[in-house]
């Protein structure tokens, strides 16, 4: 005879043995379904983290893309402006060269001019004598 005990309807009823054997492993498959969830919840985190520094990432290049831009418009600005100032700064000195030469040519000038006065008063005293 077997183990095995046979019901009114003629089925047979698994034992005690084969009882517990499936309890075990329903709760091995339970704890390997736990396992799978909480593997899935993790890499659902993780990917959620991602998805927000990838984000942040994003905003991060649009705000540097716009300083960058910015930037570029300002230097462009203070390219032109020192452009405009070289320009000025050399009309300025080429004007003081001019100047300077005119003074130069004056005094060149009135040296001339007091060396002949002094040459002509030379002359009137020698007359003079």
């Amino acid at each position: 005879m077997s183990d095995r005990s046979v019901n009114n309807s003629g089925h047979v009823e698994p034992t005690f043995v084969e009882i517990d054997v499936a309890t075990r492993r329903l709760m091995s498959a339970l704890d390997a379904l736990e396992s799978a969830v909480e593997r899935r919840r993790e890499a659902d985190r993780d990917e959620n983290e991602l998805a927000s520094r990838i984000q942040a990432l994003g905003a991060d290049r649009s705000r540097l893309a716009d300083e960058l831009d910015g930037s570029l418009v300002k230097s462009r600005r203070l390219e032109r402006a020192n452009r405009e100032i070289a320009e000025r700064l050399d009309a300025a000195i080429g004007t003081i060269r001019e100047v300077l030469d005119a003074g130069e040519e004056t005094l060149d000038l009135e040296k001339s001019l007091n060396s002949e006065d002094e040459k002509d008063l030379g002359d009137e005293e020698d007359d003079e004598e």
